[in-house]
């Protein structure tokens, strides 16, 4: 989930909106302002709005201190937190590793119901002191978005704890299958059937709901369910890759013989003379004999053929440190998790202050097929 627009940071965690958000925040302010009109048909046009835009806003807060609570539990538990991005279907925090231990899976599972939960109690308690007698009784326009902020945020927290992976109730149930038997990647990929039965589940709700009613809330309901659908069955892959990976270390699988080619090589000259001549997409560049980095097809996207024949391989290297790298004894699971934190689809391997060779994700999926052959 890609952030496309940055608000900035709190506590070190960037904050960001991606695009599907702006689709999801206008519906909800077009249903509140419904929703407040209903209410008291004597409230002002303006009044309505502006109290539909204000209480929109206050949701996706809610929201967003969700997600933080999530991050900074995370990160209390020495796990980096990259960003928090807000989409059409709720908030996510990504977490830069899994958890270690079933303990701290738990933990940070539990505190985003816990977060909601406290918000929606805290704002329905405000609008009982401040008047409210329930059912009902909205009198004022500051008593609506309280209670309306009270229960859905209540029932956000009820949502979440559905056991459903990747819902929080999902997590919790990993956490709590991976503490009684000690596995992993197994109550992963438990966790994560369960939450592909709870997505299929949501899937036939809303159509039924949507042909035997008509309510367009039932496409909603299959859109959510397909998301959970989706994001568990590629959870489930994802463990039983780390499965078959456990053990295996960079120095099992790494290319050893990675080429070298000259830093001043225009791009044209190495796709057409070097890289479509051979299987490999990963070369090592020389500047005056020193080394560059590295260089493979990944690098040469987005940039025009036109300017080929005038960029050189110098232009578009992507240099080696130790934070771009791995050593040989790293195991493979954790150059994986380095690969998509950086967005990169190879590592090189370096020991002793020499390049040993390069990891890439091809090498990865090469290992597995042939594991399972």
């Amino acid at each position: 989930m890609r952030t496309h627009i940055r608000l900035g940071r709190v506590f070190g965690i960037e904050i960001g909106l991606h695009a599907s958000w702006f689709l999801i925040a206008l519906l909800i302010v077009f249903l509140l302002g419904s929703y407040f009109q209903a209410a008291d048909p004597e409230w002002s046009p303006t009044v309505v709005w502006a109290l539909a835009a204000l209480t929109g806003l206050l949701f996706f807060v809610s929201l967003l201190l969700h997600e933080l609570a999530h991050s900074l539990v995370a990160k209390s538990y020495g796990l980096g937190v990259r960003s928090i991005t807000l989409f059409a279907l709720g908030g996510v925090a990504q977490i830069e590793s899994g958890s270690e231990t079933a303990r701290s899976e738990f933990w940070i599972a539990v505190v985003g119901p816990i977060t909601s939960l406290s918000i929606g109690v805290g704002a329905l308690a405000a609008a009982f002191l401040l008047g409210w007698s329930p059912p009902g009784g909205e009198a004022t326009p500051l008593l609506a978005m309280l209670v309306w902020l009270g229960y859905i945020n209540v029932l956000l927290a009820i949502f979440n704890l559905i056991p459903g992976y990747p819902l929080d109730g999902g997590r919790i149930l990993r956490a709590l299958i991976w503490w009684r038997t000690g596995d992993n990647h197994g109550s992963h990929r438990q966790a994560a059937r369960v939450g592909q039965v709870v997505g299929m589940v949501f899937i036939a709700w809303g159509i039924f709901e949507f042909l035997s009613a008509g309510l367009v809330g039932g496409l909603w309901i299959s859109l959510i369910g397909w998301f959970l659908f989706q994001v568990a069955g590629q959870s489930r892959a994802q463990a039983t890759v780390m499965r078959a990976l456990e053990g295996v270390r960079v120095s099992d699988i790494m290319a050893r013989d990675c080429p070298t080619v000259d830093g001043y090589t225009s791009l044209q000259d190495f796709v057409g003379e070097i890289l479509m001549h051979t299987e490999r997409r990963c070369f090592l560049v020389e500047t005056n004999g020193q080394l560059a980095g590295l260089v493979g097809s990944r690098e040469l996207q987005g940039i025009d053929r036109a300017r080929w024949p005038y960029t050189t391989l110098n232009d578009i290297v992507s240099p080696i440190d130790e934070e771009r790298a791995v050593g040989p004894d790293t195991p493979v699971t954790v150059a994986l998790e380095k690969m998509a934190r950086d967005e990169v689809t190879q590592l090189p391997v370096v020991s002793g202050g020499r390049v040993d060779g390069v990891l890439s994700q091809r090498q990865v999926a090469k290992y597995l097929q042939t594991r399972t052959a």
